[in-house]
């Protein structure tokens, strides 16, 4: 009798119920991926084979396969929000203990490391001190909230253009005397200490096409000039050499940090028909400052902006990939574990290989489509049905059997 047909394919019928609902239920879980019921025919088996008239005795759950295509990424207002745009998947760390996930919804504990809403925290690789990330080394990583150190500026350089049609000086120069030098501008500079200190840069043209180069500073009181050096230019206006010392000077700080040598650079100073123009000048040294936020690019580098305006690499996202990723073990949570059948997990920076790339301030979405889902529990209802129909005509053969005489 074909009972065993009917009660396979309620069975199957169920399963397949079981897997359309836990996909609707997920159809709000971040990074969830929906799965598919699959289904196996089943034979007797016998010793000789099975002949070509043989029956099935019905069906059976062959796997539960995960689906892993990319679902729809939404904008969020947390910045520790992030989407993977391709293949792989975060891994992160629970005591030591490693798993994956694709749900991108991360917070800051009270230790600064990235974790998410299990507290497993996020890997991946830090930065030293210069910024330099130390790759193939996956650590927990954490946002140190310390002072980004100062700078000792070193050098300056600028770009600048000299009037042609000034007058040549030939008096004694004195940094508080406007009519014993032509121009003048100012630079901060930043000592061992990150204290900032004012140098003013004073340019008197001594002869035609040749301009020395005066500094002063706010260490010393009234200011001191300082000659530094001499520029001369060629006939049409550009320069044809600088004999600057190194260092140009020497900035003496009161305040205990150490003496300031500091070298110029000003290639690329022309010497036309037109104003006094300041180009560009700029500095390497800057304050000590706080960390006041950071961002994750891409390509998971994480960028710290600190209160003195300079940013620096804290550190980068990793993401994960598998030759099998069906192989791998669900264990709840948004998380899967590695497994024989997945294959090694294949470490690297977003972007690189077949990875794809990160997306901050987004998550991604559940890949469950939920129409789909809906007329598939349709047909799973309708199936069901029809095998419930078996077994009740099956019993009423039966009975028919029963009742000869």
């Amino acid at each position: 009798m074909s009972f065993q047909q009917g009660l396979s394919g309620l069975n199957a019928a169920s399963k397949n119920l079981e897997t359309i609902g836990n996909n609707v239920a997920n159809a709000n879980t971040a990074g969830f991926k929906g799965a598919q019921a699959q289904f196996a025919d089943v034979y007797a088996n016998a010793i000789t084979g099975g002949g070509s008239g043989q029956i099935g005795i019905g069906t059976k759950l062959a796997n539960v396969a995960q689906q892993f295509t990319q679902g729809n990424v939404s904008a969020s207002n947390n910045p520790l929000d992030i989407a993977i745009n391709g293949d792989g998947f975060f891994r992160v760390a629970t005591n030591g203990a490693i798993t994956y996930s694709r749900n991108g919804q991360f917070q800051l504990d009270k230790n600064g490391y990235i974790v998410n809403a299990n507290g497993a925290r996020l890997t991946g690789y830090m930065a030293n001190s210069s910024g330099q990330i130390a790759n193939g080394n996956e650590v927990d990583l954490q946002i140190n909230n310390g002072t980004l150190p100062p700078n000792t500026t070193s050098e300056v350089k600028g770009i600048f253009n000299l009037d042609s049609s000034k007058p040549v000086i030939t008096g004694t120069f004195d940094p508080q005397d406007a009519t014993t030098y032509n121009n003048a501008t100012s630079v901060t500079v930043y000592d061992s200490l990150g204290d900032s200190h004012i140098v003013n840069a004073y340019f008197v043209k001594t002869a035609p096409n040749v301009w020395d180069v005066q500094v002063s500073d706010d260490t010393v009181t009234p200011p001191v000039g300082t000659n530094i050096g001499t520029m001369n230019f060629n006939p049409d206006g550009t320069l044809s050499a600088v004999t600057f010392a190194t260092p140009a000077f020497t900035v003496t700080p009161t305040n205990g940090a150490s003496p300031l040598p500091v070298n110029i650079d000003l290639t690329g100073t022309t010497q036309y028909g037109a104003a006094f123009d300041v180009r560009t000048l700029d500095q390497d040294g800057y304050s000590s400052g706080a960390l006041s936020g950071f961002n994750i690019g891409s390509d998971g580098v994480i960028t710290g902006r600190y209160t003195n305006g300079k940013s620096a690499t804290l550190g980068q996202v990793v993401l994960a990939s598998f030759t099998n990723p069906n192989g791998l073990q669900p264990l709840g949570n948004n998380m899967w574990a590695e497994t024989s059948t997945s294959g090694v997990a294949r470490v690297a920076a977003p972007g690189s290989g077949n990875k794809g790339v990160l997306q901050a301030s987004a998550v991604e979405d559940s890949n469950v489509d939920l129409t789909a889902e809906l007329v598939n529990m349709i047909t799973a209802q309708r199936v069901y049905q029809a095998n419930a129909q078996t077994i009740k005509t099956q019993d009423q053969v039966l009975q028919t059997l029963v009742n000869l005489r």
